[in-house]
């Protein structure tokens, strides 16, 4: 949601082929709004294969895209990327090619987010970072929108059986502050109906870049219900409804269960918008049981 109340929807195309955007000046308007392409995959190398997951931040008033991408030749050799353009509307303006995002480790790497505190800023990623896993939960402070300074620490691993299931996943981060918390949302397990978000927190004083400074929820926060038709939510990011207070929960989930073939190929995963509620304690609720 931009200062001027408009919103802007990005997510990752069908075809994995490009990069789109839609606005509207609500929530619920952006399901039949006209998306407007603003980047497309190379037919060589590098971003030109399973262009994934893309995030819309604005930073210092310029827009920036972070996005996950193969190479045409090696289309499970992801990384992360970024475009930036300094339009004021996003969905018209002249998209610039930044790069890749230089990490520590060399591998297979995606979802970046990025979020301020107290004056820095920090990149959270997706990366397979142990043996024997898929992907943990990365973060490093950034020197610019575009590039990290370092360290990097893993804030998550794929540790309990629920982010095990089919795939070692943790993936798809999102942050949101709140009484004096940080928290930060999760996916895990493979793209099915085991999908399913996790939480992370942290004390807004504390060192970040303290691995030890976040906590975990041993269970899923939010997660298949058959009953309200919702099966493997996920990666999900949060904006304010239209009266600048409310916070919703932006996510996709399928509205049945059984899939044919591989689940990643099934396209079915559908943009859904829920109203976040806040518990006694300062957390979020999100209302597992409920419709959306």
């Amino acid at each position: 949601k931009d200062a001027d109340g408009t919103y802007y929807f990005i997510a990752t195309a069908p075809e994995y082929d490009r990069i789109e955007i839609r606005k509207s000046d609500s929530i619920n308007g952006l399901g039949t709004a006209e998306p407007q392409v603003i980047w497309t995959k190379h037919e060589t190398g590098k971003m030109g294969h399973h262009i994934w997951a893309p995030e819309l931040h604005k930073i210092d008033g310029k827009w920036y895209v972070y996005f996950a991408a193969g190479e045409a030749e090696n289309v499970w050799n992801i990384r992360m990327f970024v475009l930036s353009t300094d339009a004021a509307d996003p969905t018209q303006g002249e998209w610039v090619e930044e790069g890749q995002i230089a990490t520590e480790r060399d591998s297979f790497s995606l979802d970046a987010t990025t979020f301020e505190h107290r004056g820095k800023r920090y990149l959270i990623w997706a990366q397979n970072v142990r043996e024997g896993e898929n992907t943990s939960l990365v973060m490093s402070e950034m020197e610019n929108p575009t590039t990290l300074t370092g360290p990097e620490i893993v804030i998550s691993d794929p540790e309990f059986d629920w982010e095990r299931i089919g795939y070692k996943v943790n993936e798809g981060a999102a942050v949101i502050k709140h009484d004096g918390k940080i928290f930060v949302t999760y996916s895990a397990s493979a793209t099915d109906k085991n999908y399913a978000v996790g939480l992370l927190w942290a004390d807004e004083n504390a060192d970040l870049m303290d691995e030890a400074s976040w906590n975990k929820s041993e269970t899923p926060v939010f997660a298949t219900n058959a009953e309200a038709r919702r099966f493997g939510p996920g990666h999900n990011s949060f904006t304010k409804a239209e009266d600048g207070e409310t916070d919703v929960m932006i996510y996709h989930a399928r509205v049945y269960e059984k899939i044919r073939g591989n689940s990643l190929y099934d396209f079915n995963r559908h943009t859904r918008a829920r109203i976040l509620k806040w518990d006694e304690r300062g957390f979020p609720d999100f209302r597992q049981k409920q419709r959306d």
